[in-house]
């Protein structure tokens, strides 16, 4: 068993990076600390993304009281790739991504009692737009301008859950926040030509690179109970809560002087490179907003669930501490999450198909975030399916989801997506007794 742990905590510094560099091609990643991922597994996200359910094989992200459900070691990893067609009222544009979602380790200390540890992404930022607008300078009446960002927050965590009574669990989870967030933004001054396309630029540019190293703890609790309805059907309540948590920025900025080559190459002017003293904004604090969810859902065993979630958000200023950016609020943002699965027959010895698991589910998020006085919502389904491996317990999830989020209106972008997920997940048994040596 300790090879087994030893292996999988090297196995955990090695996915670091890769969940480190997940990406988003979504500019509204350009807000805050970047766009908030999914903290949940494919199972969940394939069910409009509720964490109500809970059983002794899977891993629930989500509620850290659903660990001391589990009867066996759970290894788990996802992965997903996104498509995204961009609208505003210049056009249409299209982008993509490819993530490491999550990688879990969990497994019971008792009858009673269990424990999972592992790496998933907090947000991430990846977004690349330019734009032309006038610069007020007779010589160069026109300002070319790139914005670029990347990087993202991620967390790593231990969770622990107990089952207090037959039908009470409560659980408790720890994160690690960690991560960084680069900004840039590039500036020429130059003229158009006669078709309004930017074609010259003069000799000077400048770029002001931003970078912002995030860290700090946060915390979640959560509380499932379950009870008999009748001889079938069992009725399961959730609970949980992240209070609010601090981050630390330590930031640096970094302005260039550019000049322009004769086959359009950007080189640094040479002495031409200013560290800012950015005074008390070189270390700033941050808060995350405390986030309560609550739900219940209706099922029968190894057959079918049903059932809906609410999310609540007090959002506070997502900025980096460094980057302001204008026509930016905040309010309280909410979810609504409803979805179920159903099982034809868990145990057919006949039919593979009447052993998988179907799941369906939908959401509407209200993110919190105004631009230009406008509400950037979300709005997603969702399908998957659970494979099971063989006649093991083991199975492999897979799952698409669409959606459309934010507006064309006021001159902003919406994004209409589309993501495939998928996600392993295996099961052991760590801790038996031997009965011969």
């Amino acid at each position: 068993m300790i090879r087994k742990f030893l292996g999988l905590l090297i196995l955990l510094f090695i996915c670091q990076s890769s969940i480190a560099q997940q990406g988003t091609a979504s500019p509204y990643s350009f807000l805050g600390i970047g766009d908030l991922k999914f903290k949940g597994t494919t199972e969940n996200r394939s069910m409009g993304g509720m964490s109500i359910y809970s059983d002794s094989i899977h891993v629930n992200l989500q509620n850290p009281a659903a660990y001391g459900n589990l009867k066996f070691t759970t290894y788990t990893l996802g992965a997903s790739y996104s498509q995204l067609r961009l609208e505003s009222a210049l056009g249409t544009d299209k982008g993509s991504s490819t993530a490491l979602d999550y990688l879990v380790v969990a497994f019971p200390l008792s009858s009673k009692m269990g424990l999972g540890f592992g790496l998933v992404p907090f947000s991430s930022v990846g977004y690349n737009f330019e734009g032309v607008g006038e610069s007020g300078i007779a010589s160069a009446p026109y300002k070319f301008a790139q914005y670029e960002g990347e990087g993202g927050l991620n967390s790593t965590f231990v969770s622990l859950g107990y089952k207090i009574t037959k039908g009470l669990s409560i659980g408790a989870t720890v994160n690690y926040n960690f991560g960084t967030i680069e900004n840039q933004n590039t500036e020429f001054l130059g003229e158009l030509n006669d078709d309004g396309l930017f074609f010259r630029t003069l000799n000077y540019g400048t770029r002001s690179r931003d970078e912002s190293k995030l860290s700090g703890l946060s915390y979640n609790i959560g509380a499932y109970y379950e009870s008999k309805l009748n001889d079938k059907l069992s009725l399961t309540t959730s609970f949980t809560l992240s209070p609010e948590s601090d981050l630390t920025s330590r930031n640096t900025r970094v302005i260039s002087a550019l000049n322009i080559t004769g086959t359009g190459g950007e080189i640094v002017s040479p002495g031409q490179v200013d560290n800012v003293d950015l005074g008390n904004r070189a270390k700033t604090d941050l808060a995350l907003p405390t986030k309560l969810a609550f739900g219940a859902g209706v099922g029968e065993k190894n057959k079918w669930f049903a059932g809906a979630e609410y999310t609540l958000q007090n959002n506070s200023d997502f900025g980096n501490g460094l980057t302001t950016i204008e026509n930016i609020n905040y309010n309280n943002g909410s979810k609504i999450s409803a979805g179920g699965f159903y099982i034809p027959k868990y145990n057919s010895f006949t039919s593979y198909w009447e052993r998988v698991t179907y799941r369906a589910g939908i959401r509407y998020e209200d993110t919190g975030i105004m631009v230009r006085n406008e509400a950037i919502n979300d709005f997603g389904m969702s399908f998957g399916v659970g494979l099971p491996v063989g006649r093991t317990l083991s199975n492999i999830n897979l799952g698409v989801e669409f959606g459309r989020r934010g507006t064309m209106d006021s001159g902003l972008i919406k994004e209409n997506y589309i993501s495939f997920h998928i996600s392993l997940s295996l099961n052991d048994k760590w801790f038996v007794k031997r009965k011969y040596n």
